[in-house]
């Protein structure tokens, strides 16, 4: 008759602890509603000057802690038996394999090692639990902090760009995949212009610093400026638009998308010839912006060049070659005469145009996918966005390293930073928005339900740091922008 090993014996016994304790687990929850139930009339039975139903939801609330702690250490419990049953073993089995009786040493290294593990799995179950109770309390502050304000529907096509006039009247302007670019009332969300130059998906709109002018870039390889003459409409009130909780993600079909017709851009008035056009790519113009002053405009292009033109007389000054791929955005200073360009090589340059007899460039090597865009921010600092997933905050004295660096969980689009209070808006391929701080510190995200919020990838966002209503734009591919206001003061005092 054969005869059981130790290591066997012990191996049966561990699994007659861990039906046993099944079999209390079920007991317990058997026996939730009941304690529940016992709770509730001991709580109705005090004297409180609190609402009933808010005393329910606080019941509820601390019952689900209660109900997580307890796991937790039913948990930790059969953890603790396990790792005394993993002891067990090692030592039985140190003595069938070595013939003799292991130093005490070798035990010990062999048993720290599983504890360590076993110790690592038990922090992370712990995190993931707790993690679920924070977010419930975050629930409300969340949706207090940023709200929906307005949405823009009218273009029949996903949204690639979004921007903010710098003059007045301020109007909002986003570049789309439908060949046009169209400007808006941000208090009503009533199209103003529409422009129809372009033959080719427009790619991204800015305004001129000082005039009624605006640059679009796209994809019939040119880029083009032309005027708009806009006349407010009077502000309507704003339904609310806030009544579903930051925290609920339902997923949309594409039938639920807004109609491409919904508020009659059709109808505005239409501009359909450029003051001039930039043209001297070879492939798709992907981003445009104006240097400090307005008297010149730089291109980025998928044909791997960035141009520098002059406004005025539509000449090429500068090509400025280096990328080994296509490039994705480009970006000026607002104060001095720098140009940032991104690339899909993961690299960003920084192009330097302050002396008018040379330019430098110097080569920012830190992501491992393409980067999407590279911003300025106040000061000498930089931010870079990428597909790899992170955000990178860069000082222009120090190339070599990342100053913060930001871990998300989806690629990132094209990034604004609110230079006054130095937050960092993240556009993700995943429809979400978050909002970090300059040292990497996420502060907030924005809602994103069946009701409000984008239904497909974001694509870019924008500040408008001084206006009363909305402080934040965003655009995607789901054919609407979005107009949101964050209440940056609470923000930054919940951080």
């Amino acid at each position: 008759m054969p005869i059981e090993s130790g290591s066997c014996a012990s191996a049966r016994q561990a699994k007659q602890k861990r039906k046993s304790h099944s079999l209390s687990i079920r007991r317990t929850n058997s026996s939730e509603q009941e304690r529940a139930g016992l709770q509730r009339d001991m709580l109705e039975g005090q004297d409180s000057k609190l609402p009933s139903a808010v005393r329910n939801t606080l019941l509820e609330l601390f019952g689900q802690i209660e109900r997580e702690f307890e796991n937790l250490y039913i948990e930790n419990l059969e953890l603790r038996r396990e790792i005394d049953t993993l002891n067990e073993r090692l030592a039985g089995e140190g003595q069938t394999i070595d013939g003799a009786e292991l130093s005490k040493g070798q035990l010990k290294t062999k048993a720290s090692h599983s504890t360590s593990q076993l110790s690592q799995k038990l922090k992370t179950t712990y995190k993931a639990s707790t993690s679920k109770i924070v977010s419930s309390f975050k629930t409300t502050t969340s949706r207090a902090i940023c709200q929906l304000v307005k949405e823009y529907v009218g273009h029949r096509d996903g949204i690639w760009d979004v921007s903010v006039a710098k003059t007045q009247p301020v109007v909002l302007g986003t570049a789309s995949a439908d060949h046009t670019a169209l400007l808006w009332s941000i208090e009503t969300g009533k199209c103003l212009v529409k422009y129809v130059g372009h033959v080719g998906s427009v790619n991204s709109i800015k305004f001129h610093p000082t005039e009624q002018v605006a640059l679009t870039a796209s994809g019939d390889q040119t880029a083009h400026i032309w005027r708009y003459i806009v006349q407010l409409p009077t502000p309507q009130p704003t339904a609310d638009c806030n009544q579903v909780s930051g925290e609920d993600e339902v997923e949309i079909s594409d039938k639920d998308e807004p109609d491409g017709d919904g508020d009659g851009s059709s109808d505005c008035p239409t501009v359909r010839a450029p003051l001039s056009s930039l043209k001297s790519h070879q492939g798709v113009v992907i981003a445009a912006d104006w240097l400090v002053g307005g008297k010149q405009a730089v291109t980025a292009s998928w044909d791997r060049t960035a141009n520098l033109y002059d406004v005025e007389t539509s000449e090429l000054v500068h090509s400025l070659t280096g990328h080994d791929q296509e490039l994705t955005h480009c970006c000026t200073h607002p104060t001095q005469r720098l140009v940032v360009t991104s690339s899909r090589d993961t690299t960003f340059r920084l192009w330097d145009f302050r002396d008018p007899s040379i330019h430098s460039v110097n080569v920012f090597q830190g992501h491992t996918d393409t980067v999407t865009s590279a911003v300025f921010t106040v000061g000498d600092n930089v931010v870079s966005g990428s597909d790899d997933r992170t955000v990178k905050v860069w000082d222009l004295k120090n190339m070599r390293s990342p100053i913060a660096t930001i871990r998300t969980d989806s690629a990132v689009n094209r990034i604004s930073v609110c230079v006054g209070q130095r937050i960092i808006a993240l556009p993700h391929d995943n429809r979400q928005v978050r909002l970090f701080d300059m040292s990497g510190v996420r502060l907030a995200r924005l809602p994103r339900s069946n009701r409000q919020g984008h239904r497909r990838m974001v694509c870019c966002s924008a500040w408008c740091e001084d206006h009363p209503i909305c402080n934040l734009f965003t655009c995607g591919f789901d054919r609407q922008a979005i107009g949101w206001n964050i209440n940056i003061p609470a923000l930054l005092q919940e951080k």
